[in-house]
């Protein structure tokens, strides 16, 4: 006697889960560029590494003498594997089963993912298209109830969704279509990528047209619209990118908060001097110069893994590898606004920082910043209070610092350039230039009695200009010890390095302590 009658069985019920939403509604997702939620797991893992649970979860039919007819599979796909030798938790929709939404759901499987990537101190994929698991109008005849949000025993769900966003690194992944509790769970995360044409929403347009604005699914939530309003990190043309930002963005990564980032062996030489560093900022103030070959020239070669590029452009975040070990990288550019900080730019600081700080990232920040953005704009979009925010959110960081003074530190945003009260590394390139405020616009402010009272305003002006340029040279501020060191440019590589190998030691692992309310 043994149980193969129960294992056939087992094997039949795990072949109806395999056919997913039926031959038909798979054909439709193929045909429609979309690979399925099973093909999207193996393309994203390591080869033969997935672990399902609950695979045979789903609604079944049953002829009269109670045998199994039929298993429609739970539109839920979730357990663990490894991304690059690395033990993560992957959970993904099934939009060939009832577009992924609550009506074929078992709410207990995505809850039970979270729980797993939070208990067992894992990194968390998210893999949605569709409501992610939410409801629809059906929901009300097929349950015989309408569901209220939030209602008896329907939070936990919710609360491990952002419990984690504290514990364990959550990367998601918009495949499609993604409205509602979809969208909410693309949004909170640590990193979002979608496909170019995939949408997202909080409802999609037959309700949004109820309101009278009749827009197709990309003019209302395509990727375009979505990373510059910062929901979205990154849009990508194929889901095989997808998966390979997504498994790159973790590559930087701790398993959880309670480890510290991997140190990967460095080829790329701590002493290179690249000469382009010489000439990388131009002599004229006003010209604008391009800070991402800056970047690439001082941390490892290929290293430099940018985040959110469509969004607070003024400010460029990312990660990089520094002889090896991982950091945030922070820079200006020039190119928008000279630098300035715009209320999006010091919310991208906020988010980034605080990033930082949960996962034990040292911070390099590549400065060339004029100050907060000013003009009626600026002031309509509480540039201030963001700003303010994002200082307090620098302040509470406890991870080490090194900032390189490429161009401009002027005003409060200036001063927001390393955390305050406590040591951090800081050097300044010699076309460093600083002040309370810029010379050009000051000047007239500071001296307008003189200006005016000139029988030529404006060769007063020009006197005035000439004589406070002859003072602002960083080589001043260094004879007063107001700045540290005025650096050759070439050696920003090898001083980066050394500052990442004395950061080493210091980290901390453990739940961020120093993040509190923010103004």
């Amino acid at each position: 006697m043994n149980w193969k009658p129960e294992l056939d069985d087992l094997a039949r019920r795990e072949a109806f889960a395999r056919e997913m939403g039926g031959v038909d509604k798979v054909k439709r997702q193929r045909d429609q560029g979309r690979l399925t939620v099973r093909e999207r797991i193996d393309k994203l893992v390591d080869q033969n590494s997935f672990h399902e649970v609950g695979a045979i979860s789903g609604i079944a039919e049953y002829d009269e003498s109670n045998e199994l007819k039929h298993l429609t599979p739970a539109n839920c796909v979730f357990g663990r594997a490894r991304v690059d030798g690395r033990t993560v938790v992957v959970v993904g929709d099934d939009f060939t089963v009832r577009g992924g939404s609550a009506d074929a759901s078992i709410s207990a499987k995505p809850l039970m993912a979270e729980e797993m990537a939070h208990d067992f101190r894992l990194p968390i994929v998210r893999v949605i298209e569709g409501s992610g698991g939410g409801g629809s109008v059906k929901t009300i005849e097929t349950r015989g109830a309408a569901n209220l949000p939030g209602g008896v025993g329907g939070t936990r769900w919710y609360w491990y969704t952002t419990a984690n966003l504290a514990r364990v690194p959550v990367v998601g992944l918009g495949l499609g279509s993604v409205a509602g509790l979809g969208a909410a769970r693309l949004a909170a995360t640590h990193y979002s990528v979608m496909t170019k044409n995939s949408a997202m929403f909080v409802a999609g347009p037959p309700v949004v047209k109820r309101l009278g604005q009749d827009l197709t699914k990309q003019e209302l939530g395509g990727a375009d619209i979505q990373t510059r309003a910062g929901a979205i990190d990154q849009a990508v043309e194929t889901e095989e990118e997808a998966f390979d930002y997504a498994r790159r963005f973790l590559s930087y990564l701790p398993a959880s908060v309670y480890d510290l980032p991997p140190t990967i062996p460095c080829t790329d030489d701590p002493e290179r001097a690249e000469e382009s560093l010489l000439t990388a900022v131009p002599r004229n103030r006003r010209q604008v110069y391009k800070m991402r070959p800056i970047i690439e020239a001082v941390v490892d070669k290929g290293s430099f893994f940018e985040v959110a590029a469509n969004f607070g452009r003024p400010v460029i975040t990312g990660l990089a590898r520094i002889e090896g070990r991982a950091v945030l990288l922070l820079a200006s550019d020039p190119f928008h606004y000279g630098g300035s900080w715009t209320s999006d730019a010091c919310q991208k600081v906020v988010r980034w920082v605080d990033f930082a700080e949960t996962f034990h990232l040292p911070v390099v920040y590549l400065m060339d910043c004029p100050g907060f953005m000013i003009g009626l704009e600026a002031e309509k979009s509480a540039t201030i209070r963001h700003g303010v925010r994002a200082m307090a959110a620098v302040n509470q960081s406890t991870v080490p610092w090194c900032t390189i003074i490429i161009r401009n530190a002027f005003g409060v945003a200036g001063v927001v350039h390393q955390p305050a009260n406590r040591f951090s590394m800081r050097y300044a390139w010699p076309s460093a230039y600083w002040g309370s405020l810029p010379l050009e616009g000051g000047i007239e402010a500071a001296y307008r009695a003189e200006i005016d009272a000139a029988a030529d305003p404006a060769a007063k002006l020009r006197e005035i200009e000439d004589r406070l340029n002859k003072l602002r040279s960083p080589f001043r501020s260094a004879e007063k010890f107001w700045v540290e060191e005025v650096i050759d440019p070439r050696k920003t590589r090898s001083l980066l390095c050394e500052f990442a190998r004395l950061a080493e030691p210091i980290r901390k692992a453990g739940p961020p302590s120093n993040m509190s309310t923010r103004p």
